[in-house]
């Protein structure tokens, strides 16, 4: 069973790595690491009670795909972000792989999340606010961006509690 321990912590070179795409002749695999993505989120839930989704690359697996838990469950792959909007707005973002720190940083208003699923299928889905800010920061550890990478200042950390 995937725990909190088994997400890679900041400072752990393998977040700052770019994904591979994954392949067709893997997705035996996924349904294995999905669990693994699920099982290491809802520890954080457990003990932090925040998250949402969890990018495959946090557990070490350096393979572009995401996993978000919300109305229900959505397994990305090889996502593909498409009409960010030209608006943006700042927030508190918070990550499994520094859960007690927050970092403002501003993300697009909106945008079309293209990706294949489970079933290897060409999914299109556009979305803003919260789930916009979500998707785009999963999507930045895809390529080895961090939140912190995106702090609007130097004074935009802050210690939760």
């Amino acid at each position: 069973m995937k725990t909190i321990h088994d997400i890679l912590k900041l400072g752990d070179p393998r977040l700052y790595e770019r994904c591979e795409p994954v392949l067709e002749s893997e997705l035996p695999l996924v349904p294995d690491w999905t669990q693994q993505l699920h099982e290491a989120m809802e520890d954080i839930r457990r003990v932090y009670q925040f998250g949402r989704g969890i990018a495959a690359p946090q557990l070490g697996i350096m393979k572009r795909m995401i996993y978000l838990n919300l109305d229900r469950p959505y397994i990305i792959l090889n996502p593909e972000l498409k009409d960010l909007s030209e608006g943006k707005f700042e927030l508190w973002d918070d990550c499994m792989s520094f859960p007690n720190l927050l970092v403002k940083v501003k993300r697009h208003q909106s945008l079309t999340l293209e990706y294949l699923d489970e079933n290897w299928e060409k999914q299109s889905w556009t979305v803003d606010g919260a789930i916009s800010e979500l998707i785009q920061h999963e999507f930045d550890h895809l390529d080895g961006i961090l939140c912190t990478m995106r702090a609007i200042d130097e004074k935009s950390f802050r210690w939760k509690e």
